[in-house]
């Protein structure tokens, strides 16, 4: 048999101390309050700990310690990918990491995939407090949050009392949207929507399902278009709403084929997000419609590709929302009462809007 393999004990914070003629207290100080030594005080402890290969303080330690993790969770109720992937996420993602970033916290990611009734990830985070970036408001990792004895904000979705929240007042700005189609003359209207609940439903979506939505923001929408357009006389029972339960650009083109499919007739196309229009853009061009002659198609985001390429959409500041929900959550301790923070949005009027094709015109449809 060979000689057993020697390896070199480690140091630990005391030994280090030791090496250097300083207490505990200088080494600790030297990795997490560096204001409190000399630069070269500090200079020395590190190199020291360098050469006797000394790996800083331990965290879990040090959590235990002060009761603080160092870590703000963001609770995503979708796939991982989805936060690098969906555009208005990416945004608020961003805004969120600069909160953090300022405040020289870690940013934890506990993701849950739609349908998944399993809260371990929730109760195992290492976190400080919890941002809820737009669930249901019976999502069961909402609940384990909310158990948990750390402050929470929530992005966009639920509305619960004594939460704070950050987000847009969604009827409102998809009103301005709804009288922009009016006065062009718009009344045989489609919609688009993202999920309205968990258990998934890609079809028209009926009156009851609308009004008992989980999802409030897409409620929200709906009832407002409702509102301004049965103000005109178009009876919303009558406005076909396609639902989709996963938000991608193909998942905004198969629910434009199939809304145009069954109504043909259909001069406007309104849509929840600003994703589910590029999808029905390119179905749109599929057909050989003309936008708008033949057709007006509208979004809801405000995304950079939606403003590259001219899209009538309703513009929210994603990124001003994660940084917001950061600095409420990171600011919760000094507060008594909770705090919503509503956020502006503008309609940006772009090429895919205009007036409804009349009889007289000739259609290219299919």
């Amino acid at each position: 048999m060979g000689r057993p393999i020697r390896t070199r004990r480690q140091a630990t914070l005391a030994s280090l101390a030791a090496e250097l003629g300083v207490s505990r207290t200088t080494v600790s100080n030297a990795y997490n309050r560096p204001d409190q030594l000399s630069p070269e005080l500090r200079r020395r402890v590190l190199e020291t700990a360098r050469r006797l290969g000394y790996p800083g303080p331990d965290p879990v330690a040090r959590s235990l310690r002060t009761r603080k993790a160092g870590a703000v969770g963001l609770l995503l109720t979708e796939n991982l990918s989805y936060a690098f992937r969906d555009p208005a996420a990416i945004g608020v993602l961003e805004g969120l990491a600069l909160a953090c970033e300022d405040a020289r916290v870690g940013l934890h990611l506990v993701p849950a995939s739609p349908g998944l009734e399993d809260v371990a990830a929730v109760h195992r985070a290492g976190v400080d407090g919890f941002v809820v970036y737009s669930v249901p408001d019976d999502d069961p990792h909402l609940q384990a949050v909310l158990q948990r004895p750390v402050p929470t904000v929530i992005i966009d979705q639920p509305r619960i009392d004594g939460i704070d929240r950050v987000g847009p007042d969604d009827a409102a700005a998809i009103t301005g949207l709804a009288r922009h189609l009016i006065e062009l003359g718009h009344r045989q209207i489609g919609v688009l929507c993202m999920r309205l609940a968990r258990e998934r439903n890609d079809d028209f979506a009926p009156i009851a399902r609308q009004r008992e939505a989980h999802f409030h923001v897409q409620s929200a929408r709906l009832a407002a278009l409702a509102a301004e357009f049965e103000k005109v006389g178009v009876e919303w029972s009558t406005v076909p709403v396609v639902e989709r339960f996963d938000h991608t650009v193909d998942d905004g083109a198969s629910a434009a084929r199939q809304l145009l499919d069954a109504q043909p007739q259909i001069t406007a196309v309104i849509c929840t997000s600003d994703i589910l229009a590029l999808g029905a853009l390119a179905e749109a061009s599929r057909r050989g419609l003309r936008v708008p002659q033949d057709l007006t198609v509208t979004g809801f985001d405000g995304i950079t590709e939606a403003e590259r390429i001219g899209l009538t959409t309703v513009h929210q500041p994603v990124l001003e929302k994660g940084k917001a929900a950061g600095k409420l959550l990171l600011g919760a301790a000094e507060r008594v009462t909770s705090k919503v923070i509503i956020l502006p949005t503008e309609l940006r009027l772009g090429s895919t809007s205009g007036p409804p094709r009349t009889v007289e015109e000739r259609w290219f449809g299919p």
